[in-house]
């Protein structure tokens, strides 16, 4: 698979496999943020919904 980073969205989620994983930066166009609470207050309550697990090599 061939990832370019996008300098628009910074991420340190090494475990997903959008993320370049050699620098913070996610490799999608865009990317969906939601929320998993009613009333969300705090960060901790806001999601990023595009998020795909990495499952095998780093650079898969």
């Amino acid at each position: 698979m061939n990832m370019k980073k996008n300098m628009n969205i910074k991420c340190t989620v090494s475990q997903c496999k959008n993320n370049l994983v050699t620098e913070d930066y996610c490799c999608l166009d865009c990317i969906h943020v939601g929320t998993h609470e009613a009333d969300p207050t705090v960060p901790e309550c806001v999601d990023c919904n595009s998020f795909v697990k990495r499952t095998d090599s780093a650079l898969d």
